[in-house]
């Protein structure tokens, strides 16, 4: 079955041209949006499975839009695609619960490969993107007390998947090295952020980092 997107966009010469791209690579666009609010109109009426959301748009921006549309319907994908590499917007559409954020200078092709790591719950998000949301979250995971999230009792499998998850490997990845199923590492990363009280696989790297799980992974 074709993905489902709604495009938000306060250019309507934009959304004509990612709308034909997107329904040339066999996505069927279901309906667009100008601003935020005609977004979260959009997703209530529509439910698309993906939203591609700018950030800066009139009446209600995009980040704003992200935390409403999450609030309501938890299981819409959300990714942002902006031209703004600015810090605050990129922590914040995460903390929001955008599942990947991406500039619109990237390569169609680029582009295009990041999206279809959605649908295999991945995050698409650039290295360099990711290295600073990394940092951010692992920032704040030091000024809380890490104790309360080691109390969390991540089995040794649920230790193990989050391990390579922060060493990159995709969930494809991960099911063949561990001879399992891709649903059964989305299972695992259900469980993992659940316990750990986070809300994205980016925050679930950071809490890795920041918790030595990656340096343990090494020793062993």
């Amino acid at each position: 079955m074709a993905t489902r997107v709604l495009l938000a966009d306060d250019h309507p010469l934009f959304r004509d041209g990612l709308s034909t791209l997107l329904q040339a690579r066999g996505m069927h666009v279901v309906g667009e949006a100008s601003n935020g609010l005609e977004a979260l109109e959009q997703a209530r009426a529509l439910k698309p499975d993906l939203v591609l959301m700018d950030v800066h748009m009139p009446q209600m921006n995009g980040l704003e839009a992200t935390r409403l549309i999450k609030t309501e319907m938890p299981h819409t994908k959300i990714v942002i695609l902006t031209v703004s590499d600015d810090d605050a917007d990129l922590f914040e559409a995460i903390k929001s619960g955008a599942q990947g954020y991406l500039l619109k200078s990237l390569a169609s092709q680029t582009f295009f490969e990041m999206l279809d790591g959605v649908a295999r719950g991945e995050a698409p998000i650039t290295r360099d993107l990711a290295t600073r949301i990394l940092g951010e979250f692992a920032r704040h995971l030091r000024q809380e007390d890490p104790s309360a999230r080691r109390e969390a009792n991540l089995t040794e499998r649920e230790k193990e998947v989050l391990r390579l998850v922060a060493e990159g490997s995709t969930n494809r990845d991960i099911a063949a090295k561990l001879n399992v199923t891709e649903n059964t590492i989305k299972y695992h990363l259900k469980n993992i952020l659940e316990k750990l009280h986070l809300r994205n696989r980016a925050q679930a790297v950071a809490y890795a980092m920041q918790t030595g799980l990656l340096k343990k992974a090494r020793v062993l």
